[in-house]
């Protein structure tokens, strides 16, 4: 009767020990895929960021390339007006 009550209890800490090992890379890999996935949010948190950095770049240069083309143009017509005057006089 003792040795049963041994060799049970050898059999149980041998299921406990496979399920805890099973259980324990499971929830390993699923820690690992947190991390992969969260790599992957700040990776395109960061790819998004710098879109948006470009963008702002871009419209800058627009915003700049415009307001020199007005400056152009209202120079283009000042000159204009000051050859007309001229023609006049």
């Amino acid at each position: 009767m003792n040795n049963g009550i041994i060799i049970l209890g050898i059999i149980g800490l041998l299921f406990l020990s496979i399920y805890g090992f099973s259980y324990l890379s499971v929830a390993r890999e699923k820690m690992n895929q947190k991390k992969h996935q969260q790599k992957e949010l700040e990776k395109s948190e960061l790819r998004r960021q710098a879109r948006i950095k470009n963008q702002e770049l871009i419209d800058e240069r627009v915003r700049q390339f415009n307001k020199r083309k007005e400056e152009i143009q209202h120079e283009l017509m000042l000159l204009k007006k000051m050859k007309e005057k001229q023609k006049v006089s």
